[in-house]
This record gives structure tokens, C-alpha cells and sequence, in this order.
């Protein structure tokens, strides 16, 4: 016997579309961000060079989540037809 599928249709913001679309435009435009950004620092040992991009990148991650988030509460919510 087969398991039984189950199928939400949520309402509101699609939260697992947001991590998704986060992830990959961070990893896109956040990795040549941090990279620029890095020539404009003296980063002297690995310590400092991971310190800074943790820095950045968490910076970065959290106004591109904001970002989305904000995206797609205006315009992918509207289901009105």
C-alpha cells in the first residue's frame, strides 16, 4: 500500500522559496561583493581574512533575505485574478 501525499497550498509568503532564492543570489552576488570589498582591507592572516567575510557576508545574507522577503510578500502574494 502507498503512502498517502500530502499537499499545502500556503497561504501568505512562501517561506522555502524565500531560502532558496536567498541562497542563491547571496552566493551570486555575495561572494564577488565580499571578494571587491576584501581588496579594500589589509587582511593579514587567515583569521582576520575569515573574520572579515563572516562580517560581510552575514551582512550581506541578512539584506538579501530582507530583500526577498519583501519581494515576494508584494508581488508573489498576489493571487488576486
Amino acid at each position: 500500500m502507498t503512502r498517502e501525499v500530502r499537499r499545502t497550498d500556503p497561504e501568505g509568503v512562501d517561506y522555502g522559496w524565500v531560502m532558496q532564492v536567498t541562497f542563491v543570489t547571496t552566493i551570486v552576488a555575495g561572494s564577488p561583493a565580499v571578494a571587491a570589498l576584501s581588496l579594500l582591507v589589509t587582511l593579514p592572516s587567515w583569521g582576520a581574512r575569515a573574520q572579515f567575510a563572516i562580517g560581510v557576508g552575514s551582512v550581506i545574507w541578512f539584506l538579501t533575505a530582507l530583500s526577498v522577503y519583501g519581494y515576494a510578500r508584494r508581488y508573489r502574494n498576489d493571487t488576486s485574478d
